[in-house]
């Protein structure tokens, strides 16, 4: 069996693929999302990454899309202690924000949605500059202290931010984040490396990248002169008209060929041994999909072989 990853200090011990929530009720159905979550589950998987936000910007959506189906699979499964379930407040429309009155309102809803008692990670989506950090911690806090949520973290924050409120629960002795959820993958380096990841480094998070697969193009299956159909192509397809695209596909498929497994699979290894990474977020439509996504546990890439992918990357 998978061996589990400790997320940063707290005492959550989660899957190496965090399975991305994003998709249910967007472009995967109720029975299709409920056979992805039982077909990840079934290979060991323990860790589901959604948002109260998701998926409002489709038309005819409000957001809370993805928690009631995953509460509704929840319900019909009975493991609800079997799975980490991470949610984040601050972008639906109904609760936008990071004031301490709409984060306790938000994190009911989630609960209400999700049909438990508590939240195993609790991120703030998107940091709110205008909300002091004090109000923010204070609030998740209280959360915390009710029992309401198990660990908080951090998404979309700067490093001076992110210091200021690790440094506060500190001073103050109040819940403090245990891991950072970044934009982080071979084709987006800069985005987390630097200052962020320092930090995260430093104070002991654990880092749950999202857009691990670059929205799909480190699949490998965008290559010159192809056309992919997908809601995400022109995001992904943009990748190709950099130099450094083309040089990354190279030096994955090249990996990808020596252990006969799927570009994806090397990518979210590569990002897997990444210092503070506890944990890639990938999501799957299908059944189908997983597999390549399920890889990474078991895929060890060599120091040779990791050297050639950020080289390739940098």
């Amino acid at each position: 069996m998978t061996s589990l990853r400790k997320l940063g200090s707290s005492d959550l011990e989660v899957f190496p693929l965090s399975l991305g929530g994003n998709v249910f009720g967007w472009t995967a159905d109720e029975a299709q999302s409920f056979a992805v979550l039982d077909a990840y589950t079934a290979a060991g998987g323990n860790f589901l990454d959604t948002a109260d936000s998701y998926s409002a910007w489709i038309e005819g959506n409000h957001g809370g899309e993805s928690e009631t189906i995953i509460g509704r699979w929840l319900k019909a499964r009975g493991n609800r202690s079997d799975v980490v379930i991470a949610t984040k407040v601050s972008q639906h429309p109904e609760y936008p924000g990071l004031s301490a009155a709409n984060i306790r309102a938000a994190a009911d809803a989630s609960l209400r949605r999700l049909g438990t008692d508590y939240i195993d990670l609790y991120f703030t989506h998107y940091d709110k500059t205008e909300v002091p950090v004090e109000e923010i911690i204070g609030a998740l806090d209280g959360l915390v202290k009710a029992g309401k949520v198990r660990d908080i973290a951090a998404s979309n924050i700067t490093p001076a931010r992110l210091q200021e409120s690790l440094d506060l629960s500190d001073r103050e002795g109040l819940a403090r984040y245990v891991a950072l959820q970044p934009h982080y993958n071979l084709v987006s380096r800069d985005t987390y490396e630097g200052p962020l990841l320092d930090i995260a480094s430093r104070s002991g998070l654990a880092a749950v990248p999202y857009y691990a697969l670059a929205a799909g193009f480190l699949t490998g299956k965008y290559r010159p002169g192809t056309t992919v159909d997908s809601r995400r192509a022109a995001g992904a397809g943009r990748h190709l008209e950099t130099e450094r695209g083309p040089r990354v596909l190279a030096a994955l498929d090249e990996v990808a060929q020596a252990h006969d497994v799927p570009v994806a699979t090397v990518a979210l290894a590569w990002l897997a041994a990444q210092p503070t990474v506890a944990a890639p977020i990938a999501s799957a439509r299908t059944v189908e999909q997983l597999p390549a996504l399920l890889g990474v546990a078991d895929l060890v890439l060599t120091d040779a072989e990791l050297a050639r992918l950020t080289e390739a990357s940098a």
